[in-house]
């Protein structure tokens, strides 16, 4: 990914939460400190009252109220989506690259180096659904969002010999230990494992695999499309906010790029029965929303990002998979909100 990063202003590191500082939030805030880069904390509803920790920018849910952002005033409290708040503000000073992760990610060294929107990889081109984990990992494993019905359809796992030069302002890295899978797998396999060292591969047009916000990065031209939706499960909202970037990527010409891991996880306490219940939805429609975003009929290039962005999220509405009309009101808010900054 290239060589540390010594000192970026226009770098910025977004985390929601509602723990008090743990070794995470610690570790991305020295990290923050000794390069000089924005590190964000959103808080919600639960989150402690006296917050305090060197080298975050901590804004309480009092707080975000009291911003010039639209979004702020109406989105819904209790939720992940209070992310998009952190977003915004990075956005509002300055940011040319936003990484987002989790209070349960902490980072490894590489996660401080400098990354590059443009990049010689392998291009994978299978036109349909494609388990990117396999290229990093030899056994039986899928990204949370993932069909089931496609598990045993088989992905390729062999890299193509040629490097494509690709642009990819969105770049999903891994985690190892304890990675982004569904309560399914939990339930089912064994945890922790590691990722194998390997090479990035970058997704082609109309190849599909969910993303997560788990250890992301986002470069300013993609910066539209970090919205996530708040009418559904918090188990889904990033899952099915990579379903509509994917397909607005593609008009954009743009790949979407998997790396290997610059954060472990010690996960935060879950009961896994109520993660099942949460992603219930994505296991019986994520197939179907993209089957749909497939065939919407999109315009080609960055000047029809925003026309895009509402026309995915009024099919998603349209077919109840987002289940109040208001979503779409918050979006609103949110391209009024990333448009008067300047984007």
């Amino acid at each position: 990914m290239g060589s540390l990063i010594k000192s970026d202003s226009n770098f910025s590191v977004v985390v929601t939460s509602i723990s008090s500082p743990n070794l995470a939030l610690k570790k991305i805030a020295e990290g923050s400190l000794v390069r000089k880069c924005s590190f964000y904390v959103i808080g919600d509803r639960n989150s402690p009252l006296n917050f305090q920790l060197d080298g975050c920018r901590y804004v309480s849910l009092s707080e975000q109220k009291k911003l010039s952002l639209k979004l702020a005033q109406v989105a819904p409290e209790n939720h992940y989506s209070r992310k998009n708040i952190g977003y915004l503000l990075a956005i509002k000073n300055g940011a040319q690259v936003i990484v987002e992760t989790d209070d349960d990610n902490i980072p490894l060294k590489r996660f401080w180096s400098k990354r590059s929107q443009s990049q010689n990889v392998s291009q994978i081109d299978h036109g349909s659904w494609l388990n990117a984990y396999a290229f990093f990992i030899d056994r039986n494993i899928w990204p949370r969002g993932y069909p089931l019905e496609y598990l045993r359809n088989g992905s390729p796992s062999k890299r193509s010999g040629f490097l494509t030069k690709v642009n990819s302002p969105i770049q999903q890295g891994l985690a190892n230990n304890n990675p982004d899978v569904d309560a399914v797998f939990r339930m089912t396999q064994k945890l922790p494992f590691t990722f194998n060292k390997a090479s990035s591969i970058a997704l082609g047009a109309r190849t599909w695999c969910p993303f997560n916000s788990q250890n992301t990065t986002w470069f300013k031209d993609a910066f539209p499309l970090l919205y996530l939706p708040s009418y559904c499960s918090f188990r889904l909202t990033d899952i099915w906010r990579s379903f509509v970037a994917q397909r607005i990527a593609w008009t954009c010409g743009w790949n979407i790029l998997f790396h290997d891991p610059t954060v472990y996880q010690e996960r935060n306490e879950h009961n896994l029965l109520k993660d099942f219940k949460d992603e219930i939805d994505g296991y019986i429609n994520n197939a179907q929303i993209c089957k749909t975003l497939n065939k919407l009929e999109l315009r080609d290039g960055t000047e029809y990002i925003f026309t895009n962005l509402r026309t995915c999220y009024e099919e998603m509405v349209k077919h109840g998979w987002i289940s109040d009309i208001h979503e779409l009101s918050l979006l609103d808010s949110w391209i009024e909100d990333i448009t008067s900054l300047g984007l």
